[in-house]
Parts: structure tokens; C-alpha cells; sequence
């Protein structure tokens, strides 16, 4: 069992005063960082503001506390925000509740059967096909608070092309006051780590959207017109169960379990590089999914390893999973005395918040680089789970783009498979040797079905009686 030991009990071994002062410093920092990401990200989900903090408190401490990772800081992630509205939407919080927890008990089973290193079986072009699908579907989300525009009444506005369309139909109403707050907001996200990256331009913003609001008295929506907010501590809540709702969920709850699983995965791999170590995939996935568990069962949202808190941890001198305990502490704390002052943050804020992080998550660089230096067949891929991904939703992008990838993968396979015939005027030495009655074919790749067609050129000869198949180059069967 020790392939399953938590990295915060290696860790402490060799513990010591300095590294502490260090990791409280990182998890103030991270958790600074988290606070309006967390807020964000929840709107964005479709849920009340409190529950992403409730999600980064309790997912982010116990991932932290079990996790195979020194500095991977978990929580609410971008990569969920569409998946979880959808959700919330047809099922309501106990569904997803329920969702969350059977996500949950896949992550555990993944990683108590160490299936952690299949992950690197899914392909850099789904993954960035639908990664970059997310950030546009985030970005059509958020158009309507930072343009402040006001949808008719019955308006049904769930999915990214319903979204799109109910903006392009309520245009007229935009609010210029929700526009200067958004732009002024998005150039100070983008402008501020010139100035200081200790400080993040996110909280910056929050401020100076807040003072600008309430000064100027513009009528601009905040959280407080739109959501009730709580600052009491997460309770327990059991999900309402029953075999119907299991059945239905399962697609969800698998998506949610493979989403979590490459990102925290990948974000472990950026952070190794960082620092120089290597995490327990495995025993990463367990606590991924123990967190994922906890979260469902205190009010929470789906977490997973969140690459820009990692990496920042990872920057201000955090290097054990201490570092992750301390910031759940601290937004704990901020959850119970600062929360209701989160009702004043303008609702063109968070969307500004969110288009720079669908920016930064879109990556449109390796997109692009991808299209211009790959194969057809893969750029295929890349691009149609793009496109599923914005139109339909991630389940169908990932499937289609999985079972794309195995029959391109199997016509790559079987066109490196070929067959020759061993002619008798052939300087071989090893063909002297051969009754004048056999034929010899030399077969070479692997041979699968999907080379089947290249047995089917064996043919009978006159005056032979015997067959050889040289298999010596056969790298498969």
C-alpha cells in the first residue's frame, strides 16, 4: 500500500520552521487568488456564490491532505462551469449532488485500480479541441452581464447556441454603464501584473468595480440583486438517490470523472516541471475523487486540480501539500466574516473575471500551431470536438472524438502493414535455402484486423504446395 501513501505524510518527514513560514505565505497568497475565482466560477455554474467557496474549502482541503501531489492546489475549475449549469439546469443541486458523489466514486476506483497513466492514452488534440471549446462556450456565457443585457421574460437561455441566440435577440438592451464597468475591469486584469503579481489583478478589479459602482451610484446589477448569499458554514446534505437518477446521471457523472482526471493529471505533470519532482497518479486520482465526495456532501460544485493556483503556489515558495490546507483555512475564514460584502461586486466584474480566464484557457496558440503543422486526420479531430464541444456539449465531443481517433488511428495502423512476395531471382541467401515447391511471403507492421486486406493478396501458385509466411518483421499480432 505504500503506491497509495498521501505526499503530506511524506512530506512532513523532513519538515521544517522555514518551509512552514513559506507554505502559510504561498496558501494566504493562493487563497486570495482562489476567493474571486471561486465566486466566478460558481456564477458561472449556475449556482450561488457561496457554493465555490464551499467547493475550494472542502475538495481543496481534503485533496491537499490525501493527495499525491506536493503542490497542487485544487477547487473550482473553468473547465466544469458549462458541464455543471447544464446539470443544475435539468436536474437541480441534488442532481448534481449526485452526479458530483458517483464522479467521485469513479475518480476512487480509477485510481485504487492505478488506472492513472491511461490518461496519457487520450489525445493532445481532444484535449485541446475541447478545452478551447470550453473557453468559447465560458465567453458566450458571460456577454450578457458585460454588456448588462436584460433578456425577455421566458427566455430559456441553457445551452452555449441558445445563449448565443438570446444575446443576438436582446442586444437592444445592453446597459453602457454594465459595459464601462466590464472594460475597465478586463484592462485592469489585463494591464495589473505589469505592476505587481504578488497582488492579484482579479481582487484589483473587484475593488475598483465596487468603489466605481457605489460612488458613481450606477445602475449596474450586482450579485446582491440577483443571488441571496450566505455566509454560514457548509452542512452535510445527503443527495436524493435513487436507481432512476443513478441511470440518467451516469453519462454526467463519467464526464465529470474523466475531466477531473486529465486536468488535475496534467496540472501534477506542469507542476513536476516546475519543482523538479514527480507526483502519485494514483493515489492523486483517489483523493480527486474523496474531494469530489466531500464536496457534493457540504453544498459544493465538481473540483479538480487547478493549474493557475498550482502554478502560483508553486511561485511565492510553496512546496508541500501544506500549502493547500492553509488556503481551504483561510477562505474558510473569509467565508464566515467577509462573505456578505460579496454582494456588492458588479456582475460586469465577474464576467470580466471569466472572459480572461476563458482567454487564458482557450489556447488558441496551440490551436492554431496545430492546424498549420498537423496531419489532416488529426486536425480533423482537433476541430470537430471543437465545434461539438461549443454546439452540443462535452460528453458528445469527447465520445465522437475518441472513437474518430481509434478508426484514424486504425487506418494509420494497418497502412504501415505490407506484404511481399520473395521473387526466386532474389539475391537472399536465405531464399536459397527454400523448396522450389514453397512460395514465401514476408509480412512486416502489425497484423490486425484492420490489415486483414493484405493476407487476402496470399494466393496459390502453380507447382507450389507449401505456403511460408516470414514474420520476423511483424511488430504485432
Amino acid at each position: 500500500m505504500n503506491s497509495f501513501k498521501p505526499e503530506l505524510l511524506l512530506s512532513l518527514r523532513s519538515y521544517s520552521k522555514d518551509q512552514l513560514i513559506k507554505d502559510l505565505i504561498a496558501g494566504v497568497i493562493v487563497a486570495i487568488i482562489a476567493l474571486p475565482l471561486s465566486i466566478a466560477l460558481a456564477l458561472a455554474s449556475g449556482v450561488n456564490p457561496e457554493q465555490g467557496l464551499y467547493t475550494a474549502i472542502v475538495a481543496g482541503f481534503l485533496i491537499a491532505a490525501l493527495g499525491g501531489s506536493k503542490v497542487q492546489i485544487s477547487g473550482p475549475t473553468a473547465a466544469f462551469a458549462t458541464i455543471v449549469a447544464g446539470i443544475v439546469a435539468r436536474n437541480g443541486m441534488s442532481g448534481l449532488a449526485l452526479a458530483t458523489v458517483m464522479a467521485g466514486i469513479i475518480l476512487v476506483l480509477m485510481g485504487l485500480f492505478k488506472l492513472g497513466n491511461l490518461i496519457r492514452f487520450i489525445p493532445f488534440t481532444i484535449t485541446t479541441g475541447f478545452t478551447s471549446g470550453i473557453a468559447v462556450t465560458i465567453l458566450i456565457g458571460q456577454l450578457k452581464d458585460f454588456f448588462g443585457v436584460t433578456y425577455a421574460a421566458g427566455t430559456v437561455a441553457v445551452e452555449t447556441m441558445e445563449k448565443a441566440k438570446a444575446l443576438a435577440e436582446n442586444f437592444s438592451t445592453f446597459n453602457p454603464y454594465a459595459l464601462l464597468v466590464g472594460a475597465l475591469c478586463l484592462l485592469i486584469l489585463i494591464f495589473w501584473p505589469r505592476i505587481s503579481r504578488r497582488i492579484p489583478g482579479s481582487l484589483i478589479a473587484i475593488v475598483a468595480s465596487v468603489l466605481l459602482v457605489k460612488l458613481c451610484n450606477l445602475p449596474v446589477n450586482t450579485i446582491g440583486d440577483l443571488y441571496s448569499i450566505s455566509s454560514s458554514l457548509p452542512a452535510f446534505t445527503l443527495p436524493e438517490f435513487s436507481f432512476s437518477a443513478v441511470g440518467a446521471l451516469l453519462p454526467d457523472a463519467l464526464t465529470i470523472a474523466v475531466l477531473a482526471a486529465i486536468e488535475s493529471l496534467l496540472s501534477c505533470v506542469v507542476a513536476d516541471g516546475m519543482i523538479g519532482s514527480k507526483h502519485n497518479s494514483n493515489m492523486e486520482l483517489v483523493a480527486q475523487g474523496i474531494g469530489n465526495i466531500g464536496s457534493a456532501l457540504f453544498g459544493g460544485i465538481p473540483a479538480t486540480g487547478a493549474i493557475a493556483r498550482t502554478a502560483a503556489n508553486i511561485k511565492n515558495g510553496g512546496r508541500t501539500p501544506v500549502v493547500g490546507i492553509v488556503h481551504a483555512v483561510v477562505l474558510l475564514l473569509i467565508l464566515v466574516v467577509l462573505m456578505p460584502y460579496a454582494a456588492l461586486i458588479p456582475m460586469p466584474a465577474i464576467a470580466a473575471i471569466l472572459l480572461m480566464v476563458a482567454y487564458n484557457m482557450s489556447e488558441w496558440r496551440q490551436f492554431a500551431r496545430i492546424i498549420k503543422t498537423a496531419p489532416k486526420s488529426d486536425v480533423l479531430v482537433l476541430v470537430l470536438t471543437f465545434l461539438l464541444t461549443v454546439v452540443f456539449d462535452l460528453v458528445i465531443a469527447i465520445e465522437v472524438g475518441l472513437i474518430l481517433t481509434c478508426v484514424l488511428f486504425m487506418k494509420r495502423m494497418s497502412d504501415t502493414t505490407k506484404l511481399r512476395k520473395w521473387e526466386d531471382n532474389a539475391d537472399n541467401s536465405a531464399f536459397k535455402n527454400i523448396s522450389p515447391n514453397a512460395a514465401v511471403y514476408e509480412l512486416s507492421g502489425p497484423l490486425f484486423f484492420g490489415a486483414a486486406d493484405e493476407i487476402l493478396k496470399v494466393s496459390a501458385e502453380t507447382g507450389k504446395n507449401c505456403i511460408v509466411l516470414r514474420m520476423k518483421g511483424v511488430t504485432a499480432i
